[in-house]
């Protein structure tokens, strides 16, 4: 087995883990949400979430990686008690690491083909049906879908291949202070933009009508979603990076710092959309359908828009690229500890398993699109998408807060003490019964309500 590498700095371990966390739901969802659930008061209510329920399970994500040294499934053969099965998850939390990088390299194709258009011009003096005609014949085509995921999943194998210090964390670093760096010029040329007072208002401004006509249940439930989702939790992908770190540094600290990263470019990333498209008199929708088909008439409108969307395009790749390392690092990891092979290796094979396992999502648009798993409606990438964000993440954390807070598992004494060792925010011991009771009740409502309400 290769002897275990380790992060070259603190900063390249926060950069990794917000890398990792900070993806394209940063974008297409988060800013509509917000303005649809009640704006600021929906800002508010997300960030309570996070301090109360994010922060504390990527706290104990970390304190496992650290502890153990291991990706998450030796890790919980480290940790767990003698004849105990919970390192039966580290399998469920494999499977969803996979299937995640099966559709989101179709998602990471599609933007950087758009980047692509952009630059080229392609979206020049295009009205609302030419910039929907792009969008369709991108989706129609295999060769394009295909080829697109296909070089996402090579830059991704390489990067990862080239060593954990020259590769992944080098290549991340760069990426996301390039991308912070486009963020906020995004934002000042956007804030710039005459009539952007409405979409802030709009954005930011607390919303009592919006949150009567959403319901305040709704929008609470909503927030309390997307701080869970936001961060990335419940597979290992935090977890991964935790057993690169020293104990120069307590884990709660190095979570609230990520966790400020992230919230920061969602939040920026609404103060890029909403200004520009009230500026434009163009209604904010969300999903897909915001990035690929309403900012696109923006850009097209805009003096100089052809260069203020490829940065974004730019940015937005970064985004998702980074995502992309980073939890195909955690593949990485599973076969360095799990089968001693070299690096490049398993980057080798786990391009190829990802190259060939992301075929049906990109073919679920338009070859097999007839083929509609689950729900009516639904595509490959749809069921895939399920399967992590409905049973891998949130049952994973589930597993998680037991696992570290009972005697039955790691144990909540094991765990205090390796997240509080080092300098910074203490995880406070009087929290006990919170980190039992309460945490495990929090993530449970969310896998049952969340299951119940997909299918309702």
């Amino acid at each position: 087995m290769e002897k275990r590498e380790t992060l070259g700095s603190r900063l390249g371990f926060i950069l990794l883990s917000a890398g990792c966390a900070i993806g394209v739901g940063n974008v297409w969802r988060f800013p509509y949400i917000t303005g649809q659930y009640g704006g600021g008061f929906f800002v508010l209510t997300y960030i309570l979430f996070l301090i109360i329920l994010g922060i504390p399970v990527m706290t104990m994500e970390y304190a496992m990686g650290r502890a153990s040294q291991r990706s998450i499934l030796p890790a919980y053969r480290m940790l767990e008690k003698k004849g105990t099965k919970w390192h039966l998850m580290g399998y469920l939390a494999m499977a969803g690491n996979y299937v995640l990088l099966m559709y989101y390299s179709v998602i990471s194709g599609w933007i950087l083909y758009y980047a692509v258009q952009m630059g080229l011009g392609r979206f020049s003096g295009l009205d609302t049906d030419g910039i929907a005609a792009v969008y369709t014949q991108m989706i129609a085509s295999p060769k394009i879908l295909v080829t697109s995921m296909l070089i996402v999943v090579v830059v991704t194998a390489v990067v990862c291949s080239m060593g954990l210090k020259n590769g992944v964390e080098s290549v991340t670093k760069f990426m996301m202070i390039a991308l912070l760096a486009i963020m906020v010029a995004l934002g000042i040329r956007s804030l710039t933009l005459p009539g952007a007072e409405e979409g802030i208002s709009f954005y930011l401004k607390p919303n009592r009508e919006r949150i009567q006509e959403a319901g305040l249940w709704n929008c609470m439930y909503a927030a309390l979603n997307q701080s869970f989702f936001t961060l990335s939790i419940g597979m290992g992908g935090m977890e991964i990076f935790g057993s690169y770190i020293d104990k120069t540094k307590r884990l709660a600290g190095e979570a609230l710092t990520v966790t400020v990263l992230d919230t920061f470019v969602a939040i920026t990333a609404g103060l890029i959309i909403f200004p520009a498209c009230f500026a434009y008199g163009i209604s904010p929708d969300s999903g897909p359908s915001l990035i690929f088909l309403t900012l696109p008439r923006v850009f097209s409108s805009m003096e100089g828009g052809r260069f203020w969307g490829f940065l974004f395009f730019v940015f937005l790749f970064f985004a998702a690229l980074s995502t992309m390392i980073g939890v195909f690092e955690n593949l990485q990891a599973f076969a360095i500890d799990l089968h001693g092979t070299s690096r490049r290796k398993a980057g080798l094979v786990n391009g190829i398993v990802i190259a060939l396992g992301s075929i049906p999502c990109a073919l679920g648009f338009n070859v097999w699109s007839a083929f509609s798993p689950l729900r009516a409606g639904n595509t490959v990438m749809d069921m895939e998408d399920f399967f992590v964000s409905n049973i891998c993440l949130p049952v994973g954390s589930f597993v998680i807060t037991l696992f570290c807070c009972w005697k039955f598992g790691w144990g909540f004494d094991a765990f205090l003490k390796e997240a509080n060792e080092g300098e910074g925010l203490r995880v406070p011991a009087k929290l006990r019964w919170y980190f039992r009771y309460v945490l495990p009740c929090i993530v449970g409502f969310l896998v049952i309500y969340g299951i119940v309400t997909y299918f309702r």
